[in-house]
């Protein structure tokens, strides 16, 4: 696996910059004291401060704990399909269906529900995944159905040429139609399981809103994501102090009878790296999103 270090990165550490691609940091740690990362060819620590451009070599095969492709135990993921062609499909996601496997989710993934469908990327046991949904975040996530597409959809993404926009009920109402959220966010310095702005190993995060329609004690927003953070959205609404209503870890669960976050990806638009060719997707509310919707506007 190779990485090309972009500016929005300079002078991070080595070992946060590769935690995502390689999944956790711990992930990176290992591969990093295992000698099996290079920067230009050298073999660094992981307290390297990386530098736009440079080329981050990783062989994951030297991971001395690599993680285990899990079996096929229990139901599969269920999933709706909005746009497929030879090299790429748009996945519906309902909420509730974990997208690849990890700790306390070994079965029932969407990424093992795509096999033999999805391919790319350098591990097995989450083929195709180009970006990721929380577990009980509905909507369009796209995925890869070869290692030149994955690479390029990847690219797509750092580059921030990926449109993804997502609806999300807010309680309260902010103090302008639109807006954007630029606070950089990392594990909280109390709650590990929990992202925060208040970290310290915050990474530059920024989130557009805009007023979609405004109910009685709270806003439905139409939010776009630069920058793609674990949690980015719930966090960053939290932080300005309208969560998303019914989130059990950074709002008020149970809010107008929802038993998740009222969070649903709601488009994607992009260029096809294949064709040229714009794809340009949309998702409508799900029923148990738009029955909370309801209940708001009806909240006197």
């Amino acid at each position: 696996m190779e990485q090309l270090v972009p500016s929005d990165w300079e002078g991070e550490r080595l070992d946060a910059f590769l935690a995502e691609p390689l999944g956790s940091r711990s992930r990176a740690t290992r591969l990093i004291e295992a000698g099996a990362v290079t920067v230009d060819g050298a073999v660094v620590r992981k307290r390297h401060r990386v530098r736009t451009g440079e080329r981050i070599a990783v062989d994951v095969a030297q991971d001395p704990v690599r993680e285990p492709v899990p079996d096929d135990e229990g139901p599969p993921a269920t999933f709706g399909v909005a746009y497929e062609d030879d090299d790429l499909l748009v996945v519906d996601k309902p909420p509730g269906v974990v997208v690849h496997p990890a700790r306390g989710n070994r079965h029932g993934t969407l990424a093992q529900a795509l096999a033999g469908r999805a391919a790319g990327g350098e591990e097995a046991w989450r083929a195709g995944i180009v970006h990721r949904l929380d577990k009980d975040t509905s909507g369009l996530l796209v995925v890869a159905k070869s290692d030149e597409t994955h690479r390029a959809l990847k690219e797509l993404l750092q580059e921030r040429e990926i449109t993804r926009e997502y609806l999300a009920l807010v309680d309260g109402r902010p103090p302008a139609r639109t807006g954007t959220i630029d606070a950089p966010i990392g594990r909280d310095r109390r709650v590990r399981t929990r992202m925060s702005t208040d970290s310290a190993d915050a990474r530059e995060a920024r989130t557009h809103f805009e007023l979609e329609r405004a109910l009685p004690a709270s806003s439905l927003l139409r939010v776009r994501l630069e920058t793609g953070r674990t949690h980015q959205i719930r966090v960053h609404l939290q932080a300005i102090g309208h969560p998303v209503c019914g989130d059990p870890e950074y709002g008020r669960p149970g809010l107008y009878g929802l038993d998740r976050q009222f969070l649903h990806a709601t488009r994607l638009r992009f260029v096809h790296p294949g064709t040229g060719a714009e794809v340009d997707v949309v998702s409508p509310l799900p029923a148990d999103l738009e029955a909370a919707l309801a209940r708001a506007a009806a909240t006197a």
